[in-house]
């Protein structure tokens, strides 16, 4: 069964849209994209629109690629002292002149509602904030929302980048399951793949997972993304894990969706703390 990803980000938006209206001022939530490059700018105008139909201001703040690193700390700080600001990213990934963490840093971490800061990731592993990293909760809201048991089942997470793999281990583990983390340098990979109950894979890897390599009947999120020929596609070779899988989650049309949702969600959080 295909898990229909846009279906949940509504319903999270609806919740969204609700708590906006509730307040007593329009929360601001910036997208910081640097130089031109098409993909990024097609992520950004999805959030711009998403934003805008749940009632939050959108401000979009272009640079040139030329910027150098001490001239975009320099807009962040001011962004940051914007009136109402309740969320500002950086669309990533910055051209390769750019120190990226210190950038990312430079967001008040009370701002920081992608979660990237040294300082806001770290109060997410010590479990000190409600603010978490986008693409990770939402693999946790999926397996909510369908309800999947996952008591005494075998769960692996592909890869721990720090947008999916490491965050989303690390909320599975405080809810008390265990659970494997697969990487390059992991022995019997295969092996402990075609034995997962529930596989979460963020490696961005196009079809990097076949139908051949899973167990019947496991769950498979992919929140995982690469380009090819000019679209995005996802870890997951769609048309041969189906068959085997008892849900998965497609690329495009499921966690993506459901991040957006969930980075809106984030922006609302500090507007209450506000």
């Amino acid at each position: 069964m295909i898990i229909d990803g846009k279906k949940i980000r509504d319903e999270i938006l609806e919740e969204v849209s609700s708590g906006v209206q509730a307040l007593t001022f329009v929360p601001v939530f910036c997208d910081i994209l640097v130089g031109d490059n098409p993909v990024s700018a097609q992520y950004v105008r999805m959030k711009e629109k998403t934003a805008f139909s749940v009632g939050i201001k959108f401000r979009r703040a272009d640079f040139p690629e030329s910027i150098t690193t001490s001239e975009l700390i320099e807009e962040i700080e001011n962004l940051n002292r914007v009136p109402h600001m309740c969320g500002i990213i950086v669309q990533l990934p910055l051209p390769s002149h750019i120190d990226t963490q210190s950038v990312l840093d430079a967001i008040l971490p009370s701002l920081d509602v992608d979660c990237l800061g040294a300082n806001t990731a770290e109060l997410f592993y010590e479990n000190k904030t409600s603010i978490g990293f986008p693409a990770a909760l939402s693999c946790i809201k999926i397996l909510d929302h369908m309800k999947i048991d996952l008591k005494d089942k075998n769960i692996v997470v592909l890869g721990q980048g720090m947008l999916v793999g490491k965050p989303v281990a690390h909320l599975l583990r405080n809810r008390g399951f265990e659970v494997t983390t697969l990487h390059s340098k992991t022995e019997n990979n295969d092996e402990i793949l075609k034995n997962a109950d529930l596989i979460i894979s963020g490696i961005g890897q196009g079809k990097f997972i076949t139908g051949d390599k899973i167990k019947q009947g496991a769950v498979v999120i992919d929140a995982g993304t690469s380009e090819e020929n000019g679209g995005i596609v996802g870890d997951v070779d769609l048309d041969s894990v189906l068959p085997v899988a008892s849900y998965v989650s497609p690329t495009p049309g499921g966690v993506g969706p459901v991040t957006i949702a969930i980075l809106l969600s984030n922006v609302l959080k500090v507007a209450k703390n506000k």
